[in-house]
């Protein structure tokens, strides 16, 4: 064996594993800038108030991802559940119907998005985007120019408050339904058939087409499915602040979108999969506590962030170009 080739391989090694190595070297790091980083109060923050929302919306790009497209209209299903659920709460309904209104509300923009990518044949970029630009549109029109819609404090229901604040076993309720997302969509991809067929659609759709596999109904039952997980992220927002502000849901999509890229580095083909998108999501959990916590400037936050990702993707591409060779 030459010593290049020998080197190639160590270095293809090294990037393999980019993700988890970043993880060690930020956690490392921001345990020695910030003195309160490493504390049971501010881990139990950054698992509950940035890895949680961020993860289920993120498995729900996974999934989009996975089928060789891109969802970025998880944003507006997160919206759209929100609305669904605080409207439904205002109007007196019980908090399961409006859990349901809400999760339908999540489904039916994934429908939408389904109809226009498998039966209109529109590109899921495309269809996605109009999706986006659509629901912000309608959430507009239904306040009245995008007026907050607020839940007064007398008129919360217990389990309403439950669902965002609420604990079981003295883990948090949120943090417990992302574990529950995150693992229901492992065993979808490790153990159904759907999953299997999502996977290799990504990957070769003409063989699954030549094996007698319609795409249609799976490619638009993908986009139905992370329309609902979304719709779950939504949810929990909702009962967390009992408030809907039109469009917040877009704040997730950016980061959803570097995470599941992200994760793709654990995998030697470049795949999205369900555990580096949650390591993905908790990498940029710690990095935007951490450097919150060291008091630097909001602008200077993005462009921290923004190195990273780029860094941890370099890595995954020096580790395809080396596997290929």
């Amino acid at each position: 064996m030459s010593a290049s080739t020998s080197a190639g391989r160590s270095l293809a090694g090294l990037a393999r594993f980019g993700l988890i190595i970043a993880l060690i070297v930020v956690f490392s790091v921001f345990s020695v800038l910030a003195p309160t980083f490493f504390t049971p109060g501010n881990l139990q923050s950054i698992l509950v108030n940035n890895f949680t929302l961020l993860a289920i919306v993120s498995i729900a790009m996974t999934f989009a991802v996975s089928a060789g497209g891109i969802d970025l209209s998880v944003g507006t299903a997160v919206d759209f559940a929100s609305f669904a659920f605080v409207s439904f709460v205002l109007a007196g309904q019980p908090v399961p119907l409006a859990l349901i209104a809400g999760l339908a509300a999540g489904a039916l923009v994934g429908a939408f998005n389904a109809v226009l990518i498998s039966v209109i044949g529109v590109a899921p970029f495309l269809a996605t985007l109009g999706t986006l630009f659509i629901g912000r549109s309608v959430q507009q029109l239904l306040t009245n120019g995008g007026n907050p819609v607020y839940l007064p404090p007398s008129g919360v229901p217990e389990a309403f408050r439950f669902l965002g604040h609420g604990t079981i076993a003295n883990v948090p309720v949120p943090l417990v339904i992302a574990a529950i997302v995150i693992a229901g969509a492992a065993a979808i991809f490790a153990r159904t058939r759907f999953g299997r067929v999502v996977v290799s659609i990504g990957i070769q759709p003409s063989v699954v087409r030549y094996s007698g596999i319609g795409l249609g109904a799976p490619v638009a039952a993908t986009f139905i499915l992370a329309g609902l997980i979304a719709a779950v992220a939504g949810l929990i927002l909702t009962a967390t602040v009992t408030v809907y502000i039109p469009s917040s849901g877009n704040a997730f999509l950016l980061n959803a979108i570097g995470a599941t890229f992200i994760g793709t580095t654990l995998s030697p083909l470049g795949r999205p999969n369900v555990l580096g998108t949650v390591l993905g999501v908790l990498l940029l959990s710690i990095v935007a506590n951490g450097l919150l916590l060291t008091g630097l400037n909001f602008y200077w936050q993005q462009v921290g962030t923004g190195t990273l990702i780029f860094a941890v993707l370099a890595l995954s591409f020096i580790n395809r170009k080396t596997v290929g060779a």
